[in-house]
């Protein structure tokens, strides 16, 4: 009957959320365009249109879509998609609204990790800052769920995003103070450090390639274990559910996603809170709709973020992850003064 249950309903709803699926990627695709458009030097889509098509190196204007604003773009797509599926993952292992990899701390310890392996042992290249990436996030993620787990009530909502809220300020703390004691690591990261998708060329996207492809299928793949978690360890288990190796390949996929999201483009918080509350209200629960609909839509909102901080300071810009902060901070506190989410 359970099972029965778990799967009526997204039939009788498939043809309406797979259109809104279609639209979605189409206002993606127009924001893919927008994000070639905009900035310093204004493009319009024709100019973008004729780069993509019959680029030439001689043209400035192609030089610009295709050194700048083509790896930019990219950047942005694929470490928005990985926020929006570690954001839904964490908030469904962990049956948490308020969880998110940058409240938890989770993209600040990654961070963390990337810096001073940069300081401390010369790491220089994109691949090596994933890995430290990898066991900055684990590390981070396990701080946190174990320091909130303390206590009579164990790992309430609240005490969970306090905790990741405080881990998340010392772990940056610590970043500032490797980066202010050491000036060339200071001067190549300065705006890495705040979330930011520009500075970085199309290298960066061809080495933390394979590494998002791996997390994407992890996280897609956990859709099952997430529905079945959702309804709690034993009605889990009723279903079929194996409730370690559940948690397991969630907690893998959250790992490989934040991390490479966080050495591509630093830490950005928020958009793993926000996206999934709003994808959530199109696809209610079941996480073989959630998960694709945060990954379209998280990048969409990177990118728009990324845009508005383009337009708002011109000629020079806000980095992205001040963008988002300043969004999502608002969607936070509305999220804790939910009555139902409580301490």
């Amino acid at each position: 009957m359970l099972r029965e249950t778990t799967t009526a309903l997204p039939q009788r709803r498939r043809a309406p959320l797979g259109l809104g699926l279609i639209l979605g990627l189409v206002a993606l695709g127009l924001a893919v365009v927008a994000s070639m458009a905009v900035g310093a030097k204004g493009l319009p889509p024709s100019a973008v249109a004729d780069a993509l098509l019959h680029h030439d190196p001689a043209n400035p204007d192609h030089v610009i879509v295709w050194e700048v604003r083509i790896p930019r773009t990219l950047i942005g797509v694929l470490a928005g998609a990985a926020l929006g599926l570690a954001g839904a993952i964490i908030q469904g292992v962990t049956r948490n609204p308020l969880a998110d990899p940058g409240i938890l701390g989770v993209n600040a310890g990654a961070s963390l990790c990337i810096v001073a392996a940069i300081s401390l042992a010369g790491i220089q290249s994109m691949t090596g800052y994933v890995w430290f990436a990898f066991l900055g996030a684990g590390l981070a993620a396990v701080l946190v769920y174990g320091i909130g787990s303390l206590g009579r009530d164990r790992a309430t909502p609240l005490k969970i995003a306090l905790t990741g809220a405080a881990c998340e300020a010392a772990f940056r703390s610590l970043t500032t103070g490797i980066l202010v004691t050491d000036n060339a690591t200071y001067e190549q990261f300065r705006f890495w450090q705040v979330g930011a998708l520009a500075g970085r060329d199309s290298s960066v996207v061809t080495q933390a390639l394979p590494f998002l492809v791996a997390g994407f299928v992890l996280a897609l793949a956990s859709a099952r274990a997430l529905n079945g978690l959702a309804m709690g360890d034993d009605v889990a288990r009723g279903l079929g559910v194996h409730v370690g190796a559940g948690r397991a390949l969630c907690a893998l996929a959250v790992v490989v996603l934040c991390g490479t999201a966080t050495a591509m483009a630093g830490p950005i918080a928020f958009v793993g809170l926000m996206v999934p509350h709003a994808a959530r209200l199109i696809t209610g629960p079941d996480h073989r709709w959630l998960l694709p609909y945060s990954m379209v839509l998280a990048p969409l909102v990177l990118l728009a973020a990324d845009i508005v901080g383009r337009v708002l300071a011109q000629p020079g810009e806000l980095q992205v992850g001040i963008v988002t902060a300043a969004i999502g901070a608002p969607v936070f506190i509305a999220l804790v003064r939910r009555k139902r989410v409580r301490g």
